[in-house]
């Protein structure tokens, strides 16, 4: 289809559908939480993801890879799993159900920043003072939000949801670094873990009493998710990567995210956008983009 056009055009083409759909989600979080709880989401979400990353890895051919798997690669699978989409998903689904989706978006927006705080003790990395101060740009622009622009009170309308989203942040964070040194074939994996998520996720439902049989609107919105939130969009988001000449060219328009998904929050659930909101997102972008400036800086002159 994209057969006339250079690699890169073509990766950004891949990354601007997973980024509009990823834009959208922050919306469908909130219209499905109305029909469903946080558990009974991630449940139904994670199935549909199955799915249709079942139907990817076989239109790709790549089924067969799944015997490549040694025993210790499925174990670190199944640990991810319940990291990703397990706890990820019910604490942030949580976290959108208490706070604004607006607030919501921008706060868990900040993952990137928390990613370089734990490769620290992780990864044994080290940052510099610039990269330190590009973190505490972003946590600034967090504090913005939480606080609704009263930053010296220090006072969050819905604490225990600012703080349901800051978790958010450091799963993803773990599973993005205990998950960097994986040679497995990355959709496969993705796949795999999405799939060994599903006994974790049945056992919290059974023990909660959670399960339901869902409204038309509550299989809509699961679908949604888990086609175009966790299937779908990160399959093209890696064949971005993959395909583009330039991956640091591709990755930078992640930062169009935020801004896209405040508009859609507020044409479709008509959410009044702060200003504290706008600021803080400006902020927590300028963080990540300083810390991802310093960081190439940095390897440039090593």
């Amino acid at each position: 289809m994209f057969s006339g056009l250079s690699s890169q055009n073509r990766a950004y083409i891949f990354a601007a559908i997973a980024i509009f759909f990823w834009s959208t989600v922050a919306t469908a979080f909130k219209l499905s939480l109305e029909h469903l709880e946080p558990i009974q989401l991630v449940f139904y979400s994670t199935i549909f993801s199955v799915l249709v990353l079942f139907f990817i890895v076989v239109f790709q051919g790549k089924l067969k890879l799944i015997k490549n798997f040694s025993k210790h690669s499925l174990l670190k699978c199944a640990f991810l799993a319940l990291l990703n989409p397990c706890l990820y998903y019910i604490i942030l689904f949580k976290g959108y159900d208490i706070l604004p989706a607006q607030e919501a978006m921008v706060i868990n927006f900040s993952w990137p920043v928390m990613i370089v705080i734990l490769s620290i003790p992780i990864l044994k990395q080290t940052i510099d003072i610039k990269s330190f101060l590009s973190i505490i740009v972003s946590y600034i622009g967090v504090v913005v939000i939480a606080s609704k622009g009263d930053v010296f009170s220090m006072q969050f309308e819905s604490p225990l949801g600012v703080i349901y989203i800051l978790i958010t942040t450091v799963i993803w964070a773990l599973f993005w670094l205990f998950n960097t040194k994986n040679s497995n074939d990355s959709v496969v994996s993705l796949f795999l873990i999405f799939l060994f998520s599903l006994p974790y996720i049945l056992l919290i439902v059974y023990f909660s009493n959670s399960f339901i049989i869902p409204s038309i609107k509550g299989i809509i919105g699961s679908a949604y998710i888990g086609l175009f939130e966790m299937g779908i969009s990160v399959v093209l988001w890696q064949v971005a990567l993959k395909t583009s000449t330039t991956v640091s060219r591709v990755a930078s328009l992640v930062f169009i995210t935020p801004f896209f998904s405040l508009l859609i929050l507020h044409f479709v659930l008509k959410e009044t956008i702060l200003t504290s909101t706008i600021i803080g997102v400006i902020l927590v972008c300028v963080g990540l983009f300083l810390q991802k400036y310093f960081t190439k800086k940095n390897s440039e002159v090593i």
